[in-house]
């Protein structure tokens, strides 16, 4: 039966990853892998021999109607990325609907993600949340800040270290200095840390303390900032 697995891969610790990723990883025709080169570090470790194609968002478009005509003849594939799950602020989106539509069975493996452990850690309200992602680096940011600091829920975002304090900034502009706010650093390596503080406070923190590696920041919603105050 033409298959596609999505399989999240770790996004620190290498113990994260599931039994029934290893096996699936190792049970396919071949794994589209984001960068292979990183995969191939993942598949050393597990002694996972199975062969890799390039899957990214620079080929996706022109890649896709090959790989789903393959599955159709009977081959099955797993996709990864670099680490987490495909779809989530990574590519997988344009190949998955394209096996939907052509018929194609795609299955979801449970795993690691970098948003859901940094907002149930950050101590905000986690019962409903806005997953944003990245943030337009230029055309609209301004305008999507406004329109987030409307909603009454968490929002989450992913960061790169060098736009940390720039955002963080910006947020602050528009939500108000005091409002609260987590960041959360190399989630599940060696140096994860949680800074908890007001948007103003964390400015403060990583304009003196230059912020290295993977980050997502998690901001409370102007509806729990309102209750509190009430």
């Amino acid at each position: 039966m033409p298959q596609l697995f999505v399989v999240p891969t770790p996004v620190g610790n290498l113990e994260d990853i599931t039994l029934r990723a290893i096996r699936i990883l190792k049970e396919v025709d071949i794994i589209l892998a984001e960068d292979t080169r990183v995969t191939a570090k993942l598949l050393k470790h597990f002694e996972i021999a199975t062969p890799m194609l390039a899957h990214h968002q620079f080929n996706e478009h022109k890649s896709v109607s090959h790989l789903v005509c393959r599955m159709e003849l009977g081959e099955t594939m797993a996709l990864v990325t670099d680490a987490g799950t495909p779809g989530i602020s990574d590519p997988g989106f344009l190949l998955i609907r394209a096996c939907v539509a052509s018929g194609v069975e795609v299955s979801c493996l449970p795993g690691a993600t970098a948003f859901v452990p940094a907002l149930v850690s950050s101590a905000l309200p986690c019962d409903r949340f806005h997953f944003e992602g990245f943030l337009p680096h230029k055309k609209g940011r301004q305008s999507r800040i406004e329109k987030l600091a409307q909603l009454d829920h968490t929002i989450v975002f992913y960061e790169s270290p060098f736009r940390l304090v720039k955002t963080l900034a910006q947020l602050a502009e528009v939500f108000g200095n005091a409002h609260r706010a987590c960041v959360c650093r190399e989630i599940s390596k060696i140096y994860e840390e949680s800074r908890r503080g007001t948007l103003e406070e964390l400015v403060v923190w990583y304009t003196e303390n230059p912020p290295k590696g993977e980050i997502v920041l998690v901001v409370e919603g102007m509806g729990s900032a309102g209750k509190e105050k009430n």
